[in-house]
């Protein structure tokens, strides 16, 4: 196999940002598209370069590819895991990738039984400066884990569509607070503790005229440690995280970087007044989570270290969490 080959379910925004990524990806090439209107997978595969484009099923069906994509709304992601896994395709699905732990855990169980890769797609969780935060993190240049700030949010420019819409789970919690509270999860993974005792002391939150949560805040008990994260999809949030540790605070500008490019920098402030600051080589974040899920296929794994189950578990657990304390 030089090239795995893609399909790409959902023919949305995200999808067509994974299918620009593609072509700088070191192993996948795309080569389907699926849509519940075919008529809209031509409109894309036209855009885009796809050979094949069908229906959902059809496109499962097919034993011309290797792995998929799943950039649908968040309400569809589990059932399409699980359709895609039975068919034998090693599995990216955009983050959440349950709407609950129960779904999340149903995803993950499917995916052990066929033997095949299944990877949340944080995309921020892959590439040069995500090896780097891991190393600092976990080698201890920070020293014990005290305390992280950090929050994602955005002004939508309408206040219509998925993003606002219970039907398709929509919120700001579930699509953008799931970053800083992932960010979180695997920093305390990354420092050695015992993610079981993770959970939501406190939180805050605004519903809006749809129905759906626009703005939160919660802390986390991280044992030993606390988090404060923010998020919201109706005004802008500083893109800035702090990781505070007994040594030294690591302060990243923008640790989520963009849809074309991985963060590149850092800056390492030491309890003695002493500062480094970091700088790595960038990469198109999508092509390095593509690339990592076929590593794993390749490799027979079902996991890629960057996003492993247990972290993907926590998160849902804590996502479920947090909106439950805001109602």
């Amino acid at each position: 196999m030089t090239h795995a080959r893609w399909a790409i379910l959902g023919a949305g925004a995200i999808s067509g940002d994974f299918a620009h990524a593609l072509p700088d990806s070191e192993l996948g090439r795309l080569h389907a598209v699926g849509a519940r209107d075919v008529s809209r997978a031509e409109e894309f595969a036209a855009a885009h370069g796809a050979a094949v484009v069908g229906t959902y099923d059809e496109i499962l069906d097919r034993d011309d590819i290797d792995a998929v994509y799943i950039g649908t709304v968040h309400t569809t992601h589990t059932e399409l895991v699980q359709q895609a896994l039975a068919a034998g395709k090693a599995v990216l699905c955009e983050k959440p990738l349950g709407v609950s732990p129960a779904e999340t855990d149903a995803a993950i169980r499917a995916a052990r039984e066929a033997g095949l890769p299944l990877v949340e797609a944080f995309k921020y969780r892959f590439g040069p400066f995500a090896d780097r935060l891991r190393e600092i993190v976990g080698g201890g240049a920070l020293g014990d884990l005290v305390e992280i700030e950090s929050s994602l949010g955005f002004a939508a420019g309408s206040h219509t569509g998925r993003l606002f819409d219970p039907a398709t789970a929509g919120g700001a919690i579930l699509d953008v607070g799931c970053y800083p509270l992932s960010l979180v999860v695997g920093v305390a993974a990354w420092a050695g503790h015992d993610l079981s005792g993770l959970a939501v002391q406190a939180a805050a939150g605004t519903i809006g005229e749809t129905g759906v949560d626009v703005s939160a805040a919660a802390s986390i008990d991280l044992g030993g440690a606390s988090a404060n994260i923010r998020t919201a999809i109706v005004h802008d949030l500083p893109r800035l995280t702090r990781i505070v540790g007994r040594d030294a605070t690591l302060e990243i500008p923008n640790v989520w970087g963009s849809r074309t490019d991985s963060t590149e920098a850092a800056t390492l402030i030491r309890t003695d007044g002493t500062r480094e600051e970091i700088e790595v080589p960038t990469v198109q974040p999508m092509a390095a989570e593509a690339d990592a899920t076929i590593r794993a296929l390749r490799d027979g794994r079902t996991e890629a270290p960057e996003v492993p189950w247990d972290e993907t578990r926590t998160i849902a657990r804590l996502l479920a969490e947090w909106r439950a304390a805001i109602g």
